[in-house]
């Protein structure tokens, strides 16, 4: 499995219906909003590198309010830990 981290700057005014509308494109497991200069992370999980091209600059880029993307590919996992209980820590 491919991983891609892909860091989207959004219309603010648009951030939840951006998120929402990338969330929902096929090869996106998960997208966070987040704090600092960026307004998103999505998660894009694939099979094939071409994959990647069909997904992000073809759907993801193109979603009304995205602004601009960077884009970094994982080379490897070096852990397993769930990811929503890693998100959840401390909320109770």
């Amino acid at each position: 499995m491919i991983t891609a981290i892909v860091m989207i700057e959004a219309d603010i005014d648009r951030i939840p219906d951006v998120a929402e509308a990338i969330a929902a494109i096929d090869g996106v497991s998960e997208v966070y909003s987040v704090t600092g200069t960026i307004d998103l992370i999505a998660m894009v999980r694939v099979r094939r590198h071409e994959e990647l091209a069909e997904i992000i600059p073809g759907r993801v880029n193109r979603v009304p309010g995205v602004l601009s993307s960077d884009t970094h590919i994982a080379f490897g996992a070096y852990s397993q830990h769930d990811l929503e209980s890693a998100f959840s820590l401390g909320m109770d």
